[in-house]
């Protein structure tokens, strides 16, 4: 089943300022139509409340709600889709266990990877990072420009109809380069959510994204 991916998507984060609700709140009023909830620092109970007026906000404005992980918070509120981390995840399994409506996204940092989550089938990948990120730990290879070049190239090559997204440490002084690789499209967190100005930062992503 073919699902919609927002070509730029906004990621919440644990930050001191926002909480994930302040965030994705004011995404949306900027015009975001796609959130990642991505919060790993909470038990069940604190995650659904969270995800419960998430889902509220983004069916205000008509934004989709995808959840980092937590594929066991399926049908306990309304998430549309989730964004595995685990490189190594079995994607075939969890699409038996969350079913075909549900959106799953999942990360890759090599070439290889990308064509495995391609035929595990998942909708869409997260690819990087990038470059230096203050959101996740540094452990893995930077990708930088050529990295990008080379995977939307093979992906050409092989006639495989997969959005890839960069991301990590993306900012906005990289979109132009990025987007001009062949990538699908860009996923980023800190450069909107730590901004002097959220809803500024969040469209000018937006306008060279679009």
């Amino acid at each position: 089943m073919k699902k919609f991916i927002e070509k730029f998507q906004f990621i919440t984060h644990d930050i001191d300022q926002l909480t994930h609700i302040e965030q994705a709140q004011i995404a949306c009023q900027a015009g975001a139509k796609w959130i990642q909830y991505r919060c790993l620092t909470k038990d069940d109970e604190a995650l659904l409340k969270d995800i419960n007026v998430i889902a509220e906000i983004c069916d205000d404005w008509g934004a989709t709600l995808i959840v980092t992980n937590h594929t066991h918070l399926n049908r306990k509120a309304d998430i549309q889709g989730f964004h595995i981390e685990d490189m190594d995840a079995d994607f075939v399994a969890l699409r038996e266990q969350l079913g075909e409506d549900i959106t799953i996204g999942g990360s890759s940092n090599t070439a290889k990877g990308l064509l495995r989550l391609a035929a595990e089938g998942v909708d869409y990948a997260g690819c990087g990072p990038f470059s230096i990120t203050t959101t996740k730990p540094n452990n893995s290879p930077l990708l930088g420009l050529a990295g990008y070049t080379e995977v939307a190239a093979l992906l050409k090559e092989k006639n495989i109809d997969m959005p890839v997204l960069a991301v990590g440490g993306v900012k906005i002084e990289d979109v132009d380069a990025l987007m001009a690789t062949g990538i699908f499209g860009i996923a980023a967190s800190s450069a909107i959510n730590q901004a002097e100005d959220m809803v500024q930062a969040y469209q000018d992503f937006y306008d060279k994204i679009m």
